[in-house]
């Protein structure tokens, strides 16, 4: 009982902060997402180093840099939308992930004790899995998606974040409740071993159709009703897709937990999974069909 009241406490707390930094303006999502990339990448390096303990010996430069370039990926973002007279924190994130990406593989080859490529690769690889599709997300928060009825631009730039994570929660409750109830089919077992067939189909379905719903009767002003069915299909099934990828990433390096970012609630990487693998979709998604 006091696990539950834990745990239920923390939840309120978590989500909180996300519709407080989701909501409250363009600053805050960025400084949210620019956060979450931050300690999502440091528990990826350190699933890393559990897999291959040989990524240890990276020179420190290397461990630092490639944090260092991650959170200027994350400003260069933002483009020109955060300008102070002529100089914007893209330009400036631009410059600077240019830079280390660039000499991140020269330092590690001037001073790492025991180089190979396969670190760098390594490295390029959380940038790709974590500080790209979050970066995505501060892209999708800051371009404007036009109003289909008034030809005006639409001030809430944080929707489809918003119901992209939505989605994802609404699709693993569900998958939760459905898997508890008729599922009796594991679906990957060497991965995931309470996941079922049952529960993960029922969650998508579920999801979906609670979006197209909502959307139809309700959303259909924010945005046309149809994307908010596209937008759940994407979170159900590379959200699901997430989930399991982290959860091989998690048994590959004998861990129950990525981290602890809250009592009874695992890392950031545990409670962001899904989101890196579907933000990439909606983004393309939503050039491709919505704007």
């Amino acid at each position: 009982m006091k696990t539950f009241i834990t745990r239920t406490i923390t939840a309120l707390f978590f989500v909180a902060i996300m519709l407080g930094g989701i909501l409250q303006n363009e600053y805050t999502f960025f400084l949210l997402f620019f956060l979450i990339n931050f300690f999502a990448l440091k528990e990826y390096f350190k699933l890393v180093r559990l897999i291959d303990p040989e990524y240890n010996e990276v020179s420190p430069w290397h461990k630092y840099g490639v944090l260092v370039a991650g959170s200027a990926m994350m400003m260069a973002f933002t483009s020109k939308h955060f300008a102070y007279g002529d100089l914007s924190i893209g330009e400036i994130g631009w410059v600077t992930a240019f830079i280390f990406i660039l000499v991140l593989p020269l330092g590690e080859i001037l001073m790492s004790k025991n180089f190979t490529l396969k670190f760098i690769g390594y490295s390029l690889l959380g940038l790709m899995y974590v500080t790209v599709p979050l970066g995505l997300l501060v892209d999708l928060r800051l371009s404007h998606v036009p109003e289909f009825y008034t030809g005006e631009g639409n001030p809430y730039g944080y929707l489809i974040p918003l119901l992209l994570i939505i989605f994802i929660w609404i699709n693993d409750t569900m998958a939760y409740i459905v898997g508890s109830l008729i599922g009796r089919t594991p679906f990957f077992p060497s991965i995931s071993p309470k996941k079922t067939i049952e529960g993960s189909v029922g969650g998508m379905i579920l999801a979906i159709v609670a979006a197209g719903i909502y959307g139809y009767f309700w959303g259909d002003k924010w945005l046309h009703w149809p994307h908010w069915i596209g937008l759940a299909t994407i979170a159900a099934i590379f959200g699901s897709a997430g989930d399991l990828l982290e959860s091989r990433l998690k048994r590959m390096a004998g861990v129950k937990d990525s981290g602890k970012i809250m009592p009874g609630h695992g890392g950031f990487l545990d409670r962001f999974d899904s989101l890196l693998v579907a933000a990439p979709f909606a983004w393309i998604y939503v050039q491709v069909f919505v704007l």
